[in-house]
């Protein structure tokens, strides 16, 4: 099998890698694991060594083929479910996935890394834990490595626990990227965060926030909140006039969140 460099295809080569992904996920033989992407097979595997029940949604039709002649025996015995679809059309409903009852992993094409996260992380019933092979800079830019929020990085934090598990080299994958790539996990994944605030008002105000990333806080939510002595808001709870978006941690977000929507009743 070839990659086909129209679905982003780098196939995993390096099986130490691949057991490092499947170890950060910290599976039990009773969880549910749904692979996005499982290529030539190498973390399927490890993953059916592991756990009684592997999903596994793959886009290309050939190497669903591939697969199935892999793991026939897997199949049979109902521990390996293939479907042949896009991952970003998947529903874990329709495969009785539910709150906190599976998780989800895979070493991923990078042009759909924010909408796969996105996905995941605000669907109905989201995954306990996800452990990604991503790109490099994507992965410290989520986990805020040099100390800068992103509206990525907060996106990702009100719903679980980003940790940057290791830097995986280029030369791990067939045909090798031109960029390294990182594991990164996301751990205790929960809508908690949300129980009382709106989600989607709640981001809003987010991306308002970081309308322009050199500004000051203030300056970027004026626009939105005209009639708001905004300076004013940000000291009553206690968080400095001059900050700027990058600077607030999401228990800061969620301040700001609850102070704008008191003001506004």
């Amino acid at each position: 099998m070839f990659p086909k460099k129209s679905l982003g295809q780098n196939f995993l080569k390096n099986e130490s890698v691949a057991r490092d992904l499947v170890d950060s996920l910290e599976i039990k033989n009773t969880d549910t694991v749904l692979e996005v992407g499982p290529g030539r097979g190498a973390i399927t595997r490890i993953l059916l060594q592991k756990t009684k029940r592997v999903v596994a949604v793959e886009k290309d039709a050939d190497l669903v083929a591939l697969l199935k002649n892999k793991f026939a025996e897997e199949i049979r015995k109902g521990a390996f479910q293939l479907i042949c679809g896009d991952i970003l059309e998947f529903s874990p409903h329709n495969w009785e996935l539910g709150i906190g009852n599976w998780k989800l992993i895979g070493a991923i094409p990078y042009y759909i890394t924010g909408q796969l996260i996105r996905k995941f992380l605000g669907v109905g019933a989201p995954p306990k834990t996800i452990a990604l092979i991503i790109q490099k800079e994507v992965a410290e830019r989520i986990v805020a490595k040099n100390g800068k929020e992103s509206i990525l990085s907060i996106s990702v934090k009100v719903y679980g626990e980003p940790h940057y598990i290791k830097t995986v080299k280029a030369g791990s994958f067939y045909p090798a990227p031109k960029v390294d790539s990182a594991i990164l996990v996301i751990k205790n994944i929960s809508k908690d965060f949300f129980k009382t605030i709106e989600e989607e008002e709640f981001f809003k105000l987010l991306k308002a926030g970081f309308a322009s990333r050199r500004k000051k806080l203030t300056t970027n939510l004026k626009k939105h909140f005209p009639k708001t002595d905004l300076p004013r808001v940000l000291k009553n709870i206690e968080i400095s006039p001059n900050v700027r978006a990058e600077d607030l941690t999401r228990g800061a977000w969620r301040k700001l969140y609850v102070a704008l929507q008191e003001l506004s009743e």
